[in-house]
């Protein structure tokens, strides 16, 4: 597997860790068996997104192409980075989640893992569903496809 995929769920134990889930941690692995990522919270959903450090690194060339001093490239930057938690794995799998970062997601006990594709977020359990159902309800009312691929 070359993506982050499905929905997976974890707890919180008393120390703040989690456990990314196994087919996540995999796509993180770096050559120690140490899982690295990049933890932000979504500036448009109440969850945490996941970046593994080459996705997240890759955001800057766009931004590279703004004027270094402009509003736009100043917001972006801020908004992008300034929030940004580089993070590594233990050798079990788990992650410290930052205090600010579980509240923002609402976290307290439940983690759900969602995948992106490229990326992935965490949510709290409940959140995640209603997130979930809410974007199949707009796929299917808009008619959603992807470019290039045939409507089911």
């Amino acid at each position: 597997m070359t993506q982050f995929v499905g929905t997976h769920q974890n707890r919180l134990d008393a120390k703040g860790r989690v456990s990314i889930p196994a087919p996540f941690r995999n796509l993180l692995k770096n050559g120690d068996g140490i899982a690295a990522l990049v933890l932000r919270p979504s500036h448009k959903h109440p969850c945490i997104e996941g970046w593994p450090p080459a996705v997240f690194d890759a955001l800057s060339a766009p931004l590279q192409k703004l004027d270094m001093f402009s509003e736009e490239q100043d917001d972006l930057a801020a908004a992008l980075y300034a929030d940004a938690f580089p993070v590594e794995s233990d050798k079990e799998g788990r992650i410290i989640v930052p205090e600010f970062l579980k509240e923002h997601a609402g976290l307290t006990e439940g983690v759900a893992f969602m995948g992106l594709g490229r990326t992935f977020q965490m949510w709290e359990p409940a959140a995640a569903e209603r997130r979930r159902a809410e974007a199949r309800e707009r796929v299917r009312a808009r008619g959603f496809t992807l470019p290039g691929s045939v409507a089911a």
